[in-house]
C-alpha cells in the first residue's frame, strides 16, 4: 500500500470560501429550529443536495437553499458563531490563512443595515482569528445580479474598512447574467483602495467570462476559472500573468460543471503554469471542506505529495497574508513535505 501525508497536516491557504455556505449542518438546524424556520429536505437530511446549476432553473434552486439557509443567521451571535465554526474547521483541514467572502447587504436588513453589519462579521472575524490562530481576513462581494450602483457602493465600503481586516472585492452570483464590464467602476474604486480583485469567472460559462475578469476588471484572482482550460491561449495568459484561479473540484462535480471529479481540469491548469488556490466554495451545500479539495487531487488528478505541497504553496502565494506570514506557511509546507509519509488510510 502507499504511504501518503496527511493532506490535513498540509499547511495552506483557504481563498474561496462563502460565508452562510461555511455554516456547519448541524448549526443551521440548530438555527432553524430557534427561529422556527422550517427547512427543506435538502437542507435537513443530512447529505449534500443534489444540484445541477447547469441551468436557470438549477442555479434557481441553488440560490433559494443559499437564501433559506441565510434567513436562519438573525443576530450578533449567530454571526459569530458561524464565523468561530468556519475558522475551527478550516485549522482542522490545515488552513493556515482563510479569505471568506460576504456580501453584507444580505444580512443588513435583521443587522442594522450595511455598516452596522459588516462591522459585526469584521468583530467576529478578528475575534475567531484571536482564539483560534488561524490568519482570517474578509473579501466583500457584490452581487452580479444586483445593480452596479450597488457595487459601487459595496466597494467603497469595503475600502473604508481596508485597515479593518477586507483584503479585497469580489462579484459573486450566476456569472451568465449581465456582464463583467458594467462592474468596472465598482472594481477601480477598490483597487484604487488597495484591494485585490476577484470576480467570479469560468465556472457556469466559458473561458469568455475569465478573459473578461481579466480585461474588465483587472482580476488578480479569478473564482473558480476552471474553464479557462478550454482556451490554451488564456491558460498561457494566466500563467504569464500569474493570476491565482480559485479552483473548487467538490463544487464543480455538485453543480454539474463537470459530471465527475476527474473531469474537473485541475491536470491542465497545473501543467499549463496556472496558480491554483483549491477552496471548498460552500461546504453546507457541497458537504466537503477544505481538505477534501485536495483529496480530490490526489485520488483522481494522481498527485503526488510533492505536487499536493506545490498546490498549498500556490494558494499561500495568491492570498492576501503579510509576507512574513507567508514565509512561516511556506516553511511550514517544506516541512510536511520532508516529514515521513504515513499509511493511505490516515489521510482518508
Amino acid at each position: 500500500m502507499e504511504s501518503v501525508r496527511d493532506v490535513r497536516k498540509l499547511p495552506k491557504a483557504h481563498l474561496h470560501l462563502h460565508f452562510t455556505g461555511s455554516m456547519r449542518p448541524s448549526t443551521l438546524l440548530e438555527l432553524a429550529d430557534k427561529y422556527g424556520v422550517h427547512l427543506p429536505d435538502a437542507l435537513s437530511s443530512g447529505r449534500p443536495p443534489r444540484l445541477r446549476a447547469t441551468d436557470e432553473r438549477g442555479w434557481f434552486r441553488f440560490q433559494r437553499l443559499y437564501d433559506i439557509a441565510r434567513s436562519c443567521l438573525r443576530s450578533p451571535e449567530d454571526i459569530r458563531r458561524l464565523v468561530r465554526e468556519a475558522a475551527e474547521e478550516d485549522v482542522r483541514d490545515g488552513s493556515r490563512w482563510l479569505e471568506i467572502q460576504v456580501d453584507p447587504t444580505s444580512y443588513a436588513p435583521r443587522l442594522g443595515g450595511l455598516i452596522p453589519a459588516l462591522e459585526i462579521i469584521l468583530d467576529a472575524v478578528e475575534t475567531a482569528s484571536r482564539e483560534t490562530g488561524l490568519g482570517m481576513r474578509v473579501l466583500v462581494a457584490a452581487n452580479r445580479v444586483k445593480h452596479p450602483l450597488d457595487a459601487r457602493t459595496l466597494a467603497r465600503l469595503a475600502v473604508r474598512y481596508a485597515d479593518r481586516g477586507v483584503v479585497g472585492f469580489g462579484l459573486s452570483n450566476d456569472e451568465r447574467r449581465g456582464f463583467a464590464r458594467d462592474f468596472d467602476r465598482a472594481f477601480a474604486i477598490a483597487r484604487r483602495g488597495g484591494l485585490l480583485s476577484a470576480p467570479h469567472g469560468g465556472e457556469l460559462s466559458g473561458p469568455s467570462s475569465v478573459a473578461d475578469c481579466l480585461d474588465d476588471l483587472h482580476a488578480s484572482r479569478v473564482g473558480h476559472g476552471v474553464r479557462a482550460a478550454e482556451d490554451p491561449r488564456l491558460l498561457r495568459r494566466l500563467a504569464d500573468q500569474q493570476v491565482t484561479c480559485e479552483v473548487c473540484p467538490a463544487s464543480n462535480v455538485a453543480l454539474g460543471v463537470y459530471d465527475k471529479p476527474e473531469d474537473v481540469p485541475l491536470r491542465t491548469l497545473f501543467e499549463a503554469g496556472v496558480p491554483m488556490a483549491l477552496g471548498a466554495d460552500d461546504p453546507l451545500l457541497f458537504g466537503s471542506r477544505l481538505a477534501a479539495q485536495y483529496e480530490i487531487a490526489r485520488r483522481h488528478h494522481g498527485f503526488t505529495d510533492a505536487e499536493l505541497a506545490e498546490l498549498a504553496r500556490q494558494s499561500v502565494r495568491g492570498s492576501s497574508a503579510p509576507e512574513d506570514v507567508r514565509k512561516e506557511i511556506l516553511a511550514d509546507v517544506d516541512a510536511w513535505l520532508a516529514s515521513p509519509a504515513e499509511a493511505e488510510e490516515a489521510a482518508a
